[in-house]
């Protein structure tokens, strides 16, 4: 382990990472200023920081745990929620497989949407070369401490600092900039743009509903429509056997 963090791609993750570090920090801060007026006990609070890495769901449960919803929703909230990392994961096994369980675990937690962009946008492919798979391994540690770092350490401090700093401050809007500013970074193709208008119109259409199941409605519709445009990629007609006649 120690030669990985030696290695150049090593430096080169955190640096990738450290560009974006702002604004994990300051979704961090609010998640973790929201976590304290929750109600929620300081033990709660504090395991939820370090062990849920995983900011999205965590905002997307807290207002369900506030208003007492029944847990099946606040499962199947944090469930939807999350359902990208099943593609990112199915995308990201052959870049792992041959690493132990325990490792693979431990990566698996660490990776969060911008870990798993800036990873597939400088290794496109799975490495079979010795050198190759090292410099993968160096770079998603790299990036992912850097992203973890930045995110719990932030949350910590919003949790240190929420009864000093008023709501009124504006830490909602900061954790909103954070989001967005995420969002643009992954529309890169015109099928994501749109997916991210549907998801957002739904949800603004839909905001009356209880319990916030808006947000349901929103990755439904926007997987819906993303399914009904995607255009399927042609299957390459198969190469002649040698010695079938032209």
């Amino acid at each position: 382990m120690k030669r990985l963090f030696k290695h150049p791609d090593f430096r080169a993750g955190v640096n990738d990472m450290a560009a974006v570090a702002p604004g994990i920090a300051a979704w961090g801060l609010m998640t973790g200023v929201a976590m304290i007026k929750s109600g929620m006990s300081l033990v709660e609070v504090l395991l939820m920081a370090v062990l849920v890495f995983a900011g999205s769901s965590q905002l997307a449960a807290l207002p369900l745990i506030v208003a007492g919803a029944p847990m099946w929703v606040i499962l199947a909230t944090a469930f939807c929620v999350n359902l990208r990392f099943m593609v990112f994961s199915a995308h990201l096994r052959p870049y792992v497989m041959h690493q132990s369980l325990w490792k693979r675990l431990g990566y698996g937690y660490l990776m969060a949407d911008l870990n798993y962009v800036l990873f597939t946008r400088r290794f496109p492919h799975p490495g079979t070369d010795p050198a190759v798979i090292a410099a993968q391994e160096a770079y998603w540690i790299g990036n992912c401490a850097t992203g973890w770092v930045s995110w719990v350490g932030a949350s910590l401090l919003g949790i240190v600092l929420a009864n000093s700093i008023p709501l009124s401050w504006g830490l909602g809007f900061a954790g909103i900039l954070a989001l967005l500013g995420i969002m643009c970074s992954l529309a890169t193709t015109r099928l994501r743009a749109v997916s991210a208008g549907i998801a957002g119109a739904a949800a603004v259409a839909t905001f009356a509903l209880p319990l916030k199941l808006n947000i349901l409605v929103a990755i439904a519709a926007a997987v819906a429509v993303c399914l009904l445009l995607e255009k399927p990629v042609p299957a390459k007609p198969a190469a002649p056997a040698p010695g079938d006649a032209a």
